[in-house]
């Protein structure tokens, strides 16, 4: 493939040195030759911030390499799924058919993974999703070859922040969030955890993506007699409620959590004090002072010039992640079966996150959680700190596994609120 025809691939004027290597002239598959990877991102449309971030941090990693790896050549091929599923499709199957692609990474919106889930669970491509967080996707719907490299399900990292506001004695919150799978789930694990503790989720309202105008839902959430409000809002969605959220005059008067979306640094570089005190909870916290965090935060910093979001943090983990189970392989991927059987057998090490990690026997990833504080650091800049760890948090909280999977999955309708 010529370069302008990569460029052009990509939907956005990006630059081969930031976001990829050019493609080869095709070639036989054969054990020398190079290691293509499929890459799909949304470079367009309201979570284009995100997306952009997610190409630096999984091509960072192989930067660092030279794109080789065990004396394999690495070529990313990136595709702007724009946020649609069906573009995330269309682009899919151009990587796969056409292109010929290892293995396919990314993705940023759960509808996106979920439109790519389906299309291999049927062709067997492997399928890393380090950000898409659609909770079945490791547990009633599980598909052997999609597998969350450095990724989450999104009820997991909202329960540990439901556990820390019992603790504080909050009784009464209602949750407001993005009206698709994605909120409806963080919203859930939220909720669950809150109300089987004994506290009230008094109300619940879910705003459709790119709100421009949250004054309805925050009149109505500051009529409630509320202890603290959950949000879980991303991408541009996040940085108006936050602002809206100030200029209403709730913030100071009611505590305001949030997802770890919700305080991203995709999201909280854009904002003053609008969002300083905000608690959410989330596996990373780029004002760690765990060294390793610390490191890839001042490397990332330094060549990008700004801090790593979740999404830049994610995908240089899942390539991370990825990149050590190829080199215990010999760069030998052309068994996909025996590919995914190493990965699902590693674990990450040596990552920003200072400690090891496993999958759970489902897939799933375990983690220590942060419950973060939004402060501003030497510098002046807004991140987010840890103030305290749950460890080891699985996807399945403190459940056995097989009688939570008898609940129904959670949806707008299903939120596991205990009455």
């Amino acid at each position: 493939m010529e370069r302008r025809q990569f460029l052009k691939s990509t939907g956005a004027a990006l630059t081969a040195t930031a976001f990829g290597t050019l493609s080869a002239p095709a070639i036989l598959r054969a054990q020398n030759a190079p290691i293509r990877i499929g890459l799909m991102t949304p470079l367009s449309g309201v979570v284009a911030a995100g997306g952009r971030e997610i190409a630096e941090g999984f091509n960072l990693y192989w930067e660092e390499r030279g794109h080789t790896i065990a004396g394999r050549t690495v070529e990313v091929l990136i595709e702007d799924d724009a946020g649609n599923p069906d573009t995330a499709l269309q682009k899919a199957r151009r990587l796969v058919e056409q292109e010929k692609v290892d293995f396919l990474i990314g993705n940023l919106l759960a509808n996106t993974g979920l439109a790519v889930a389906n299309y291999v669970k049927d062709n067997g491509t492997p399928y890393f999703i380090p950000v898409i967080a659609a909770d079945d996707l490791t547990q009633r719907q599980r598909i052997r070859n999609v597998i969350r490299v450095a990724g989450y399900t999104a009820s997991q990292m909202s329960r540990p922040l439901a556990d820390w506001a019992l603790k504080q004695g909050y009784k009464r919150i209602a949750t407001i969030g993005q009206d698709y799978s994605f909120g409806h789930e963080q919203c859930a694990g939220f909720a669950q955890v809150f109300t089987e503790g004994g506290g009230e989720i008094v109300g619940q309202l879910w705003n459709p993506l790119n709100t421009a105008d949250f004054s309805p839902y925050i009149g109505q959430l500051a009529d409630m007699n509320l202890d603290a409000v959950f949000a879980m809002e991303l991408g541009a969605d996040a940085t108006r409620f936050m602002k809206q959220y100030s200029d209403f005059g709730l913030k100071g008067n009611v505590p305001l959590l949030g997802a770890q979306n919700f305080t991203d640094q995709s999201v909280i570089r854009t904002l003053g004090e609008e969002c300083e005190g905000i608690i959410s909870s989330a596996h990373f916290a780029e004002g760690s002072e765990n060294p390793e965090t610390r490191k890839f935060v001042e490397d990332y910093t330094r060549k990008f010039e700004r801090m790593p979001s979740l999404y830049g943090f994610s995908h240089y983990s899942g390539a991370l992640w990825i990149g050590q189970v190829i080199e215990s392989l010999n760069g030998d991927i052309s068994d996909r079966d025996a590919f995914i059987d190493a990965v699902l057998a590693s674990e990450l090490e040596n990552s920003p996150l200072g400690r090891p990690v496993k999958f759970d026997d489902y897939g799933n990833p375990i983690y220590d959680i942060y419950i973060r504080k939004v402060e501003k650091n030497a510098d002046g800049k807004y991140w987010n700190v840890p103030i305290e760890t749950y460890p080891q948090v699985s996807q399945f909280w403190t459940y056995d596994p097989q009688e939570y999977l008898k609940a129904p999955a959670f949806s707008r309708d299903y939120q596991g609120i205990k009455k």
